[in-house]
């Protein structure tokens, strides 16, 4: 007796010895599988719009060369994700700076007694 299935599929008994079972497929299953990478792009619209508020809110003036480096990147990430990734770095750099500044210039006014009136 043939142990083959009408359908062609050889049937595999149970206990059958190894390498003669298929490998077990893993994944996503069916159709199109999403890309692991898309680039920067969750990335460069938090540093848009961090920066943004940050210049709005704070008057964070490296808000706005930040807010243009994380629209740069955007617009590069398909094209360049390279470049568009330093952008990004430069973006979350420029964001962070500007907030040290300002802390900086509160403490410093807050210590030479500018806040007293």
């Amino acid at each position: 007796m043939s142990q083959e299935n009408p359908s062609g599929y050889p049937y595999q008994p149970y206990g059958a010895p190894y390498g003669e079972q298929p490998p077990p497929q893993y994944g996503y299953g069916y159709g199109y599988q999403p890309p692991r990478d898309a680039g920067p792009n969750a990335g460069a619209i938090v540093s848009l719009v961090l920066n943004l508020v940050a210049l709005v809110s704070c008057c964070n003036v490296l808000g706005l060369p930040g807010a243009i480096l994380a629209g740069m990147a955007l617009s590069r990430a398909r094209t360049q994700p390279q470049s568009a990734r330093t952008m990004v770095i430069w973006s979350w750099v420029l964001f962070g700076l500007g907030f040290v500044l300002a802390i900086g210039t509160f403490l410093t006014l807050g210590l030479t007694g500018q806040f007293d009136d």
